[in-house]
């Protein structure tokens, strides 16, 4: 009985976590077709926008992988481009701990670094980050 369960469990081959703004992708690579879920939905369920699920698929169409794996994906936190820049860089980061081969393809398109770009907080005395409250003289 025990050998049964322990044999149709599905097993990650790799893992990655992947970050970009304020989102948080985790990633895993399963044996497959190149089904990818994220968060219980299909990719083009989940992402709308077809720029979103192109900037996916990415890191998958650089290594040539883009029918041999299954992906899990848990994300959240952000808006629906930060989190598929997250999505990016948590394949790239899992496709690199499953294969080091990948790692030269991934990290010469900029799959690899994380983007550190993040939005700046607001200031008191300021009405936003950086505007202003406009100046009276008289």
């Amino acid at each position: 009985m025990a050998k049964k369960a322990l044999e149709n469990k599905n097993v990650n081959l790799a893992m990655g976590t992947g970050r970009r703004k304020t989102a948080v992708a985790r990633v895993y690579l399963r044996e497959g077709s190149g089904k990818i879920t994220v968060n219980g939905r299909e990719l083009e369920e989940y992402f709308k926008d077809p720029l979103c699920v192109f900037q996916v698929k990415q890191p998958l169409d650089v290594t040539d992988n883009l029918t041999k794996f299954d992906i899990l994906i848990n994300v959240q936190g952000g808006g629906q481009s930060g989190q598929a820049g997250a999505c990016r860089h948590g394949i790239a980061r899992a496709l690199v701990s499953y294969d080091e081969t990948n790692k030269p393809a991934l990290h010469s398109n900029g799959f690899m670094t994380r983007d550190p770009r993040m939005v700046e907080r607001k200031k008191y005395g300021q009405r936003g980050a950086r505007r202003r409250f406009q100046f009276s003289k008289r």
